[in-house]
């Protein structure tokens, strides 16, 4: 948050912008912060799932080039003072066709991922249990790395997280879940940790693993199954709101388990559910049908 309130200010005080431009600007850089809390650890693939998460808010083009315009200048600002090395963000264009909704993971996509782990080995329970838990609670890649052994708890199957803001909520997990995390705690974990650490998942070293090696790990299962589209961290974050919504969950439950802070973020869920409801009414009202032509 610091260096939006630096950047805001170098806006104000430096480039004397109108208070409507630099409302602006916070407001869309407030919006990715909110995507991902690591505004420092920016890759090329996280610029491309936020990317993907603006087209699944169903914005024109214009306002999604606006957005990353002013996203792009404020990476430009950071390079510029030696707070970061690359601007990623130049490096893609803005929109020039309207794209369509995100594809969020299929059911039957989702089982080949379960099944692709060598669940003998400890890095493939480690890895089995991240996209379980990943799936199962919705939360974000940046809140995993950061769960600690004693935020979990096994009676209620819930997990503590600790999200934007440093904001406390509580998230649920089910058996395929559990039975990934008692597999990985009391086999692969043991195996893994070198020194006495507490963070749930621990990378070949025995040390917290990072959100950038799990996006690697995905990646890798991914092509290991013949998957024909991306799913990312956030992929399976998108694919949990709209399974969850699909089964009937109310919109306020949603927003709570995801920890937005406002429910027009959690809304950007309801798109590809609202086309699963409307799928549903053509084909099964009598009079929604295509009509025979004989």
């Amino acid at each position: 948050m610091k260096y939006i309130d630096a950047y805001l200010n170098y806006l104000k005080v430096v480039k004397k912008d109108s208070n409507y431009t630099i409302i602006s600007y916070k407001n869309d850089l407030l919006e990715l912060y909110d995507f991902t809390t690591d505004l420092l650890g920016m890759t090329i693939q996280i610029v491309q799932d936020y990317l993907e998460y603006l087209y699944s808010k169903g914005l024109s083009r214009n306002s999604i080039s606006r957005k990353l315009s002013a996203i792009r200048n404020f990476y430009q600002y950071l390079q510029n003072e030696d707070i970061i090395q690359v601007n990623y963000f130049k490096e893609i264009s803005n929109p020039k066709k309207k794209m369509g909704l995100p594809k969020y993971a299929k059911d039957n996509d989702l089982e080949k991922l379960f099944f692709s782990f060598n669940k003998e080995e400890p890095l493939g329970q480690r890895n089995s249990c991240i996209l379980e838990m990943l799936y199962a609670t919705g939360i974000r890649v940046s809140e995993l790395v950061n769960i600690k052994i004693n935020d979990i708890n096994f009676y209620d199957r819930t997990v503590k997280i600790l999200g934007k803001g440093r904001k406390e909520r509580v998230v649920f997990f089910g058996s395929y879940c559990e039975d990934a995390l008692h597999l990985y705690l009391y086999d692969g974990r043991e195996k893994l940790q070198k020194k006495k650490n507490d963070f749930l998942f621990l990378n070949k070293n025995g040390e917290k693993i990072s959100d950038r090696y799990i996006r690697v790990i995905i990646n890798e299962a991914v092509r290991k199954c013949e998957i024909d589209y991306h799913i990312s961290p956030h992929t399976l974050r998108h694919t949990f709101a709209t399974d969850m919504l699909n089964a009937g969950a109310d919109l306020m439950t949603v927003k709570e388990l995801l920890g937005h802070s406002s429910i027009n973020t959690t809304g950007i869920y309801t798109h590809v559910s609202n086309e699963q409801i409307k799928k549903v009414y053509n084909f099964a009202h009598p009079r929604a049908r295509e009509r025979s032509k004989f």
